[in-house]
């Protein structure tokens, strides 16, 4: 095989980023693809919201403080250091989304497709509590005479993605127009690249609550 007019891949994983397909695709197109070539899809976006979810909070998280009569609490850090997939509520979500990466595959490169920073400013639509970030993605179409795409979003139909849940040690208390900003980077865990290293970075000045926290997370 020579050279090639299209490349078509399912890529995308958890995250959109998990397991790190994507650099095989960016071979792919470097190596094979003709100028002026087309890739299926071609552009993917990642937003984040935040979600209220005290008791699936409770559950997975809080659950290690007492099992069965045990404290475990050690045990509650593990947990709270390994995103959950799942399907979130969309009656959950209490913020505005936002976008923390956009991707052009004809364009982009393995370092900054696979390795990102992104600041981003949440605000909330009612009065509530925040328990997590939730991050899910979409991905188009845009090479064809009818754009068309997708999307992971909790407001959309159910995909085998599902959605990502970063819950938070401490709980937000947060009225309806305050702000809580925040920074997300993620980069290849260096001992196994298909897991992702995930730092989260929470800002919040709000009326009854102030936060700033660190937390760090692995997609594994």
């Amino acid at each position: 095989m020579d050279h090639v007019d299209i490349i078509i891949s399912e890529w995308m994983g958890y995250f959109l980023l998990y397991e790190s397909m994507l650099d095989t695709v960016l071979f792919a197109r470097d190596k094979y693809l003709v100028p002026g070539g087309i890739i299926f899809p071609d552009k993917a976006i990642m937003y984040v919201c935040a979600m209220e979810d005290a008791q699936m909070k409770n559950d997975r998280i809080h659950f290690w403080e007492n099992v069965y009569g045990f404290d475990m609490s050690p045990i509650k850090e593990i947990a709270l250091s390994e995103p959950i997939v799942d399907v979130v509520d969309c009656n959950t979500i209490m913020t505005n989304t936002v976008p923390i990466l956009k991707l052009d595959l004809l364009t982009c490169t393995k370092e900054n497709a696979m390795m990102f920073s992104s600041d981003f400013v949440l605000v909330s639509n009612r009065n509530d509590y925040i328990h997590g970030i939730v991050a899910y993605f979409e991905c188009a179409f845009t090479q064809v005479h009818k754009p068309m795409g997708w999307s992971t979003s909790p407001f959309s139909k159910y995909t085998h993605w599902k959605q990502t849940i970063f819950y938070l040690r401490d709980t937000i208390v947060i009225c309806q127009g305050e702000h809580l900003a925040g920074k997300i980077t993620c980069c290849p865990n260096k001992k196994n690249p298909r897991d992702l290293d995930i730092e989260l970075q929470i800002k919040f000045d709000g009326t009854h609550c102030k936060l700033n926290c660190l937390q760090n997370y692995r997609l594994r």
